[in-house]
This record gives structure tokens, sequence and C-alpha cells, in this order.
């Protein structure tokens, strides 16, 4: 078994925030992702398939497709964007690294089988010093 992995990278924006709660509270739980006027990042996106290498092409998928598949199916949707507002996969989701993973992985596990590998890690890395990796279900 062999592991690949694919980085990209993408700008958004999001916010921490419940509605159901004071802005008070909001802000002693989420601290400054919960700026009523949002906040950003610029993430790093890893994302790991596993597979066996293919004898004849010595890839266990090949990485031009892979990148492709990442950009339309993620990063087009999330770069310059917003992640609560603009993001399909993640309307309706508090937009927390880990969830961002989780929904990333959603958007890629079934059409990295078709590319003839599995989807073994998505992650994301929010900051130098916050991360979060999903390893699916």
């Amino acid at each position: 078994m062999v592991y690949l992995t694919r980085r990209e990278r993408f700008c958004a924006a999001h916010k921490l925030w419940i509605e159901d709660w004071t802005e008070e509270k909001n802000l002693e739980i989420f601290g400054k992702c919960a700026n009523p006027n949002w906040h950003g990042h610029n993430y790093e996106l890893f994302v790991t398939v596993k597979g066996e290498v293919n004898t004849e092409t010595g890839f266990v998928i090949d990485l031009r497709n892979l990148r492709d598949l990442i950009r339309e199916k993620v990063i087009k949707k999330l770069d310059h964007k917003n992640v609560n507002l603009d993001t399909d996969f993640m309307q309706r989701k508090m937009s927390t690294t880990e969830n961002i993973a989780i929904g990333i992985w959603e958007q890629l596990g079934d059409e990295i089988k078709i590319l003839g590998a599995e989807l073994h890690c998505v992650k994301v890395q929010e900051t130098e010093n916050n991360s979060a990796a999903y390893y699916g279900k």
C-alpha cells in the first residue's frame, strides 16, 4: 500500500456563530472567530490517497487527475469565498476546520474511487498552529 498526498491552498472567510446564543456568549466561546464582520485564513489542504502502484504507470493515481478533481470539487467552491455563505457543501454547518475537513472528504471520496485509489485522509491547516485531519468514518 502506498500513500500519496496532494497539497492545495485556498483563502476563505468564515465566522463561528450560533444564532440562538447572545453575542456575549458567542464571543466568550468562539473569541475572535465570532467577529461580526467575519475573518479569514490562508488554508492549506492536504489530500492523501492510498492504493497499490500500477505496474505499468508506476502511479497509485495520476496526480494531474487528483489535482483537477480537488480544484473542481473543492478549491473552486472555497477559494476567495465565504465558507458560511458561498460554499454549497458547508451550508447549515458550523464552519470549523473540523467540519471543513469532513465536508471536503464528502466531496472527494467517491470521485477518488473512480480514479482508482481510496481516500485516506483530508487535512485542513487553518493556521501554522491549527489543523484538523479526517480519516472517514
